[in-house]
């Protein structure tokens, strides 16, 4: 054999792939049933207060669906600064009874304008320092216009109506509570 010259045998033996990949259970290549429809998975809607940090990715897994082909987030961070000054971190206290009530209402508001499959909100509450998440809110549809209308009016309604309430905290030892201009009960200046 010249070194020019290949043994195929023993080529095709080392270099041999599958034609396809191995099936593995749960995928799509197993056949799902006689209708696609017959799967059946019941709407979910999470909310969540604490004074953790948030996790995008746990949040995310929550309303993760095989029938959706879309996961719109909102993420609401705490920036390092406002008109001038530096923002050290940011303090959240919520009404929780009437914050809850609040939210369940704007997920039916949701499920009412969009089809969505599963909602998640999550806030923080207590003290949130610079860039870390104070508010995710996740949600799963079909296709992605409605989730990410569904994103929208979730953060735009919730700042409007839900009693949550922020501290600013600055760098000069000094800190201002500050109002949603969203807030219906807000009166302007």
């Amino acid at each position: 054999m010249s070194s020019l010259e290949i043994n195929s045998s023993s080529f095709n033996r080392e270099m041999k792939l599958p034609l396809s990949p191995p099936l593995v259970e749960g995928s799509a290549q197993e056949p799902l049933g006689e209708d696609l429809n017959e799967v059946e998975e019941k709407s979910k809607d999470i909310i969540k207060f604490t004074t953790e940090k948030l996790s995008i990715d746990e949040v995310s897994q929550l309303v993760i669906s095989p029938l959706c082909g879309a996961l719109s987030l909102f993420v609401g961070t705490t920036r390092n600064n406002f008109e001038g000054k530096k923002v050290i971190s940011l303090e959240y206290e919520a009404y929780l009874p009437m914050a809850e009530n609040e939210i369940r209402k704007i997920c039916s508001d949701i499920r009412q304008k969009w089809p969505v499959k599963h909602i998640a909100v999550f806030h923080r509450l207590g003290l949130v320092p610079v860039s870390e998440a104070s508010i995710i809110i996740a949600v799963s549809s079909a296709h992605r216009a409605s989730s990410l209308q569904a994103v929208s009016y979730a953060i735009d309604t919730l700042k409007a109506k839900v009693p949550i309430w922020k501290k600013e905290m600055y760098e000069e030892s000094s800190s201002s509570w500050k109002r949603n201009k969203e807030c219906f009960w807000a009166t302007g200046d």
